[in-house]
This record gives structure tokens, sequence and C-alpha cells, in this order.
């Protein structure tokens, strides 16, 4: 090994011996269980033998060497060139092939002067107080920005990108499928029977139905005329007291999913209703039953035949030898499951020359994948789940037993899904529960690594030359990055994968592939909100958005820096978007999109700039001449008031104190007296006057007694005209719970 470097030495010392004492002190290593092999350096010392199938990275670096230039900076500068080598019998092979012109190669810095970086102002919130730096802020000394920052700018350059990716597509037309309604049948190929004399004999003109040549005969003008099933639209049966009627609705043209331009005899005349009355309601209620029946048969048959029609035609399995026949995997399930009322079984699937096939014990249970029309292929093992599974997303629909699908699922189930009704609670320390539990999780790693080593030999077979351009291999979901949400009805844990976005667990399957996703909208995004959604917007914008509801906002940033990670542009929004409308106004005009800056009205960040931009032009407005005298009067009535606030808050208080303390009935008297000599009440006589107070006395009480100083108050009795006196009129008793009343004393 020690030959390398002095043949490196010997090349310094005959065309640039000056550059010798720069030279390093190695050649480089060799490359074995680690990067650099300590006993494999390629130096001055190292004596070991140099032998076949070694691989050796060779590097030789020249360290301090002067520059000429006046820049202290760029005066002195390091030169390193590796390559990795592999050792054969004759001559070394270079594994790295590529180019090795400077220009592909090497790259330089700026070499004028950094400019002192200003300090940035805080922010100020509009509270006055600075805001402070995020958690995810480096405090470096290098003042290196956040990730949130990083991850903004690398935003904005998608954004760019997308918005150009967009304006030329579109430019080009964009592809989109039509109704997605296959072929329908033409009404000409509606025959019952070809000939008048196929047409069954019947004595008693009743309707029947032929179930053999899927025909309606109705009794018309003494004659059986015979429809094709396919022609009825919808059939009803109303009983009254003795009789029953029977309405029979055809297809016809002008009514919806009719093909005019179908009908050869464009004069015809077609029937649309038809009513029969009929005295026998049992027969009726079975021509009825009947007619529906078979035109449900004839329904399904056809929506098969249509769908089966739209299939693309796959070549043919091409099943392997006995050698290669041992890549199977036995006892495993399907879903979509096969249809039928038999008992479900399990099957095989073999991994043949190009393709899989699944079969069972049943004959007509078989299902061929082409490894041609596989577009995804997935390994999930079970680790939380009860089920470990292959999944395959294909191009192009197959059938599975009579349903059409573009997702084909083995799984096995790792454990019984049993549970012990009866019988008290064991302990956890309890032998069986413990060993019951060992055989649980010895059966899982036993199913995943069979599941494991089935999939090695089908990407050993798919790393074969012509399976190159498929580029096919097995993906495994990252489950930590996985998140709860809910992509259809029910909740559940999607999971991402290096080129998708799957959930393989709950039915309907979802697989998004990332690289058909245009944007992604996070939706209710808020700070009080505990949940928020996603909207994934597909470059075929005629494709319905697929929305996955409930996120938990605690994986809001794990989502962002997926996204970011996978470069797919993202936008937040605080409210739920109508997607519907917004795309059909992209298909209807695309160059006002792209005129209006394309996907960048979801920018919330750039909206609420412009928000604080308006709000700061408002502050700037001047109002008009007469505004500012009612201001400034206003400003003078504040200014008044608040000299003047403490007088009058002792007025109030004041006054309020003064009506804490009450009114005695004298002084309520002497108001009432006074207001009634206001008002021109003065002839009243002193008669008039006791009698109201009298009265007013008997209605709320007497009032309360303030010691012997108010008996002078009290009311004067009334003298007689004998010389002896009478007695003076008590005055009236109090009400209820009133103190005791007391004769006047007499002066």
């Amino acid at each position: 090994m020690s030959a390398v470097f002095k043949a490196a030495v010997a090349v310094f010392e005959k065309n640039a011996p000056e550059l010798l004492p720069n030279l390093t002190k190695s050649a480089g290593t060799g490359i074995g269980l680690e990067f650099r092999e300590s006993g494999l350096n390629l130096n001055a010392k190292n004596d070991r033998l140099i032998k076949e199938g070694m691989i050796f990275n060779v590097n030789l670096g020249l360290s301090n060497i002067q520059a000429e230039t006046n820049n202290e900076k760029t005066k002195q500068f390091s030169l390193l060139l590796a390559d990795t080598a592999l050792v054969n019998d004759k001559a070394a092979e270079i594994l790295t092939n590529c180019s090795k012109a400077v220009k592909d190669v090497a790259y330089s810095f700026n070499e004028d002067e950094e400019e002192v970086p200003k300090p940035k102002r805080a922010k100020v919130e509009p509270n006055g107080v600075e805001a402070l730096p995020s958690k995810a802020t480096l405090r470096s000394d290098n003042q290196e920005m956040s990730k949130e920052e990083l991850r903004r700018q690398h935003q904005a350059e998608l954004a760019r990108q997308k918005n150009e990716e967009t304006a030329r597509r579109l430019a080009g037309g964009g592809s989109g499928n039509g109704d997605g309604r296959g072929p329908s049948r033409n009404s000409n190929e509606l025959v019952a029977y070809k000939n008048v004399n196929d047409v069954p004999y019947s004595r008693e003109l009743v309707i029947q139905v032929d179930q053999r040549n899927e025909a309606v005969l109705l009794p018309i003008y003494g004659s059986m005329v015979p429809f094709h099933v396919s022609t009825v639209k919808s059939v009803t049966s109303h009983q009254d007291n003795r009789t029953c009627t029977i309405r029979i609705f055809f297809n016809v043209p002008g009514m919806p999913f009719s093909n005019d331009k179908d009908l050869k005899s464009q004069g015809a005349i077609y029937l649309k209703e038809i009513t029969f009355r009929s005295k026998d309601p049992r027969h009726s209620s079975e021509v009825v039953q009947q007619i529906k029946t078979l035109r449900r048969q004839v329904a399904s048959r056809e929506s098969e035949r249509a769908e089966r029609a739209t299939l693309v035609t796959q070549e043919k399995l091409q099943q392997a030898s006995n050698k290669t026949k041992q890549m199977r995997l036995n006892d495993v399930w399907i879903r979509p499951p096969f249809g039928g009322r038999g008992r479900k079984l399990t099957g095989t699937l073999e991994a043949h020359v190009n393709g899989f096939r699944y079969s069972t014990s049943r004959a007509d249970e078989r299902v061929d994948i082409m490894y041609g029309n596989i577009k995804h292929a997935f390994f999930q093992p079970a680790e939380k789940e009860m089920i470990t599974l292959l999944h395959f997303h294909l191009h192009n629909h197959i059938m599975v037993g009579n349903k059409k699908t573009k997702d084909v699922q083995f799984y096995v189930e790792v454990m019984d899904v049993v549970q012990t009704v009866g019988g008290s609670r064991r302990s956890a320390l309890d032998p069986d529960e413990i060993e019951e539990e060992q055989r649980e999780r010895d059966r899982k790693n036993r199913i995943n690594m069979e599941f494991q080593n089935y999939i090695n030999k089908v990407n050993d077979h798919w790393s074969q030359p012509q399976f190159k351009g498929l580029d096919l291999e097995f993906d495994i979901p990252l489950r930590e990055l996985g998140f709860h949400g809910v992509p259809y009805k029910a909740s559940a844990f999607i999971i991402p994968t290096s080129t998708c976005l799957v959930e393989l667990i709950e039915t309907p399957f979802l697989v998004v592939t990332l690289g058909e996703i245009e944007i992604v909208n996070l939706e209710r995004v808020g700070f009080g909100t505990k949940n928020f959604d996603m909207a994934i917007v597909f470059k075929d914008f005629k494709k319905d958005v697929l929305r996955i509801d409930s996120i938990p906002s605690t994986s809001l940033d794990a989502i962002k820096e997926w996204l970011d990670t996978t470069d797919l542009k993202y936008y937040e929004s605080r409210l739920n978007l109508n997607w519907r409308p917004i795309l059909k106004t992209i298909i209807d005009d695309p160059q006002k999109f792209v005129d209006d800056g394309g996907w960048e009205f979801l920018n919330m960040e750039a909206s609420d700039s412009e928000a604080e931009e308006t709000e700061e032009s408002d502050q700037g407005y001047e109002p008009s001449d007469a505004e500012p005298e009612s201001e400034s009067e206003e400003e003078d009535s504040d200014s008044a008031s608040l000299v003047e606030s403490d007088e009058d808050e002792e007025e109030d208080s004041d006054e309020d104190s003064e009506e804490e303390k009450g009114k005695t009935w004298d002084e309520l008297e002497r108001e009432a007296t006074n207001a009634d000599r206001d008002h021109g009440a003065e002839s009243d006589s002193e008669e008039e006057r006791r009698r109201r107070k009298v009265k007013t006395f008997s209605k709320s009480g007497a009032p309360p007694q303030r010691g012997p100083s108010s008996s002078k108050h009290a009311p004067l009795p009334q003298r007689g005209g004998s010389s002896s006196g009478n007695k003076s009129r008590p005055p009236p008793s109090s009400s209820k719970g009133g103190p005791p009343s007391k004769k006047p004393k007499f002066r």
C-alpha cells in the first residue's frame, strides 16, 4: 500500500516539486466495515498487500497553499481531490463515474468584505412590549436563523416554483376526465324477440314476465306486446277497495341518461306510461315483484359489463417454474373480499414471472395482479395493529369478484380477536396470562418475519433488468411521522411513506401519491383550536379536493416539517374553504389566476401584512373642517368633566348619604304642602287637608314616633259646642307590626 503513496509523491516531484511540502501524509484509506479502516491507510509506512476486490477511497490534498492576492482571507487555501476505486485483477475500476471538469466540481465564495450586520430591532407588539424570540431560535454567536424562518424561506421558494409550474401546465391545457360515466347501452340493442313467432302464446290477456328473454308482455288492444325489461324505468302498484292499479313507466327520449342520438327512427312514437287495473290483487303483486326482481338482475349485470368494458386489457400471467415457485405466502386473506354467501376462505399469494396470483380452494376465486399494473406496493408489519399486510395500489382497475377496485390488500391476523366474557379478572402476574402474552408476541414476530422474507425475495426478483423501468419496491410506512385524522367517516391513523400518504387498516383505504399533489392547505389553524383540517389539492383540478378533518393541533408542527421536507407547498387559513367554485374559476380563466399571483391568495401572512398596511393608512386620514370643532368641543367637555370630577363625586356622595337617612312624615307633609301651594291649592280648607292626612295614614301606617316632642305635631281634635269637653278622636290605628298609638295631650 505504501507504493501508492510513493507513486503520488513521484508525480509531484516530477511536475510540481514546490508543492511537495503541502502534500497530505496519506493518499487515502480502504473501505470495509468502516468508511475509513485504520489498517488500510495508503501512506508511506503501510506494508500491507492490496488484494483483488478491495475498495479504496483514494484522495490527494494540498494544504496551506499561498495564492497571489492581496485579500488576507483568500490568500491561503487548501485543495482535496477524491475518488472511489475497486481493485480488479487487471486494473482498478473507478466507481465515482462523474464529470471531473472544473466547472462541475468547483465553487467559489464571495471575496468581497462581509458587511457587519446591523442588529435587528426587536418587533414591537401593539401593546408596546417587545416580542420575545421563539423557542426554535438558535441562540448562537453566529445569529443563525430559526427553523421556522428557514422553513418560511423554503416555502416562499416552493411557492414561486409551484406558481410557475401551474402556469405552464394551464397554458398547455389541463387534462381531465369526463363525467366518469361508462358507455351506456344503445336502445337499438334492446331486443327481446327477433321474430314475432318467438313471442309465447297466452290464452289470457294478462301481464306476464318472461324471465328467459328478459321481457315483459303487456296486453294492449287485444294483443300481447313485448317490452324489454331495460326499457322499464319503474313500476308501482296501488290497491283500492276492490281493484288494484299497476302503473309502468318507460325510458323515453328526453329523459335523463337517455341516448337520443342513437335512435334511428327519429319520427317514432314512444310509450311513456301505461296503467292497468285488475280485480286480482294477488296476481298484481306477483307481477310487480317479478318485474322489479328481473329489472334489478339485468341492471346489475349491465353495470358489471360496463365496468369491465372500461378495464384496461392486461397481459397474460406467465406462471413460474417449480424452482421459482417458492415465492409464496400461505393462509392470507384478501380485501376487498370475494362476493357470495358462502364461508370466506384463506388463500395463497404466489409471485410468478410477470405478476402475482391469489387463489383459494374455490375455482372461481382467483385474482391476477400484473407487475406492470402496480403503481405502489406497501408492506406494513403489525406493531400496534392486529394485522400484518401487503398492499398494492394499481394504475388501472381490476375486478375482484364482482367489485371494481384499484387497491388490493393481503393480510394475516397476528392475534385472535377474542375476549373472555366470563370468569374473574386475572392478575398481571398470573403465569397463564404471561404465557399467553408471550405466545402472542411470538406469533406476531413469526408472521412479520414470514412477510419480510417474502418481500425480500420479491424485491430480488424485481431487481432484474426487465423490471428496471417499472421502479418497483415495497415501501414501509414511517410510523413516527403518523398522525390521527378523519379522511372519510371514521378516525384513522394516517402514515406518510417516502412517496405516498397512506391509511391501510380501515376501509376505504387511503393512498395519495405525493407527486400528484399541487398544494396542501391547512384550515382552521388558530391558537385556541384543538383540531385543524387538511385540504389536499391535486394537479388535476377536475379531481375533487381530498379533506382530512379533525387532526390534533399537537401534530401541526410535525406535519409542517414533513411537508417542507418533501418539497410540498402548504398554506394556512383560519376558515374552511369551498374548493369546488375555486377550482372551477381557475379552470374557466387560468390566465387571470396566473396574473393574480397564482396560489398566493391563500397566503395568510401576506394578507395580514396588507391588513396592517391598510390600518396604518387609515390612521393617516385627516377629518374635514367641521369635525375638528366637534372634537375640540368634546375634548373641552372631557377636560372640564375631568377637572370637576372631584366636586361632583363629593356632591353625589352627600346626596346618597342624605337619601340613605330617609325622611319623616312631617317633612313629607311639609313638602306636599309647599307643592300644593305652588300649584294654587291654598284654598283647601283645614278640614280637607286633615281628612287627606288621615286617609294617607290609614293606607300606609303611622309614622314612627320620635320621642315626646313628636306629640306637638299630632292633629288637634274637633271641639264641640257643649261646655263639657268631648273626648278627642284617637288617631288612626297603625297597621300590623307598627307601634301602639297614644292619645294626644292637650295644652
